[in-house]
């Protein structure tokens, strides 16, 4: 058992203090020394007139250096703590556990539901703890504790996302209870996905994008010609398929693209030899597709917030503008793209400006026809801007 100890800590700055005040969870990189404690440690964060303002502890990650827990002075960072917070994180998605059509969603979404750091995901019957610093894994047995206490599951399998070199850290990623078959088969607005657990950082499909699959199936893709760029297993590809589309496209850099996007199709009763599959990188297959004149009536662009491929660094807060400036010529007359983000950096307002610099070299005119961020179960506080990370716009070119 990591051996507890708890400091006390100074805001010298009033803006600061207002923040905490507010509800504001991040404890920024520069807000305090923090280098000298060790990760987990509990900090007792006062004012300059020395009155209580919160308790945080110690967890270095890219965006700070670790986590308001509480502003309430007389509460302890127990095991109570724990199984009080994930309790009531349960109780506010009572629905999706008795929801046929989708086993698989965010069921403790870090700051959102007051344990910065922290995530659980659920995979029907199957639940994946995700640590995001070495701060927040020295709580471990008391996550895990209260887990056992307020929720059956087959099994627990956790990721690690706290190696300071960036590389993945974990092998089997078992814990407890019963280990998965895999591919584990999830559902999603009735569609299948295949899903591993145990095989890096990633399962195979991204949760947070859950009602943009459901809006390609039901509105925008029957007789639609479909292309998926930074495609993964082909996700949005499988939606767009069991939505009508006429066919679909769906385009990544990794070699193991190719197989897990086949799987996924397979799942779902579609023979994936009647969908385009390509291994290539997304900005080498935009000079393909013009040389072939290939145009699509719906273009999917969801890039990782940053990408390097042998040619091409990519990083969404920079390049985000220039890579819709590709793909518009892609689009057929009246075509809908629908542009996503997950960079936390980039804010609404600065994502449409970029949408709006692409569409403005073209000298296009468009329309945006919806905006999605997360989904209710990624829960998140208006304190903190930033837990609300994805944007998805529906974009309708004119003239």
């Amino acid at each position: 058992m990591h051996k507890r100890t708890t400091i006390d800590q100074t805001v010298v700055n009033e803006k600061i203090e207002k923040q905490i005040k507010q509800g504001y969870p991040l404890l920024e990189k520069d807000w305090f020394q923090l280098d000298q404690h060790e990760e987990g440690t509990l900090i007792n964060i006062n004012t300059k007139n020395n009155r209580f303002l919160a308790k945080a502890y110690i967890g270095k990650q890219n965006v700070g250096s670790g986590w308001v827990l509480t502003r309430d002075q007389t509460e302890q960072i127990n095991q109570s703590f724990f199984t009080r917070k994930l309790k009531e994180a349960i109780e506010k998605r009572s629905s999706f556990f008795q929801a046929k059509e989708t086993t698989a969603f965010r069921l403790f979404n870090s700051e959102g539901d007051g344990i910065g750091g922290l995530q659980l995901d659920y995979y029907a019957g199957y639940l994946v703890v995700t640590w995001y610093s070495q701060g927040i894994y020295t709580f471990r047995n008391l996550v895990l504790q209260a887990i056992r206490d307020t929720i059956s599951f087959e099994g627990v399998y956790e990721k690690k996302r706290f190696a300071e070199d960036g590389s993945y850290t974990g092998e089997d990623d078992f814990v407890e209870g019963t280990r998965g078959e895999f591919p584990l088969l999830v559902k999603e607005n009735g569609i299948t996905y295949a899903t591993y657990l145990n095989d890096g950082p990633m399962t195979g499909i991204f949760l947070d994008q859950r009602l943009v699959r459901k809006q390609i199936m039901d509105k925008y893709a029957v007789g639609k010609r479909v292309l998926n760029l930074f495609s993964y297993t082909g996700a949005f590809s499988v939606a767009a398929a069991m939505g009508g589309a006429s066919e679909t496209t769906s385009v990544d850099l990794a070699n193991r693209s190719r197989e897990k996007t086949e799987e996924q199709f397979s799942v779902n009763g579609i023979d994936p030899e009647s969908q385009r599959i390509v291994v290539m990188d997304a900005f080498r297959y935009f000079q393909y597709a013009k040389k072939k004149e290939l145009v699509y009536d719906l273009v999917v662009l969801d890039p990782p917030s940053f990408a390097r491929s042998k040619k091409t660094t990519f990083r969404a807060a920079k390049d985000y503008s220039k890579l819709v400036e590709e793909t518009i010529p892609l689009l057929s007359r009246g075509g809908v793209l629908v542009a996503s983000t997950n960079a936390a950096n980039v804010t609404s307002k600065q994502f449409k400006r970029m949408i709006h610099d692409a569409f403005q070299a073209h000298n296009l005119s468009y329309g945006i026809l919806e905006e999605h961020r997360v989904p209710v179960d990624f829960a998140s506080t208006s304190a903190y801007p930033k837990g609300s990370y994805l944007k998805v716009l529906f974009i309708k070119t004119k003239g």
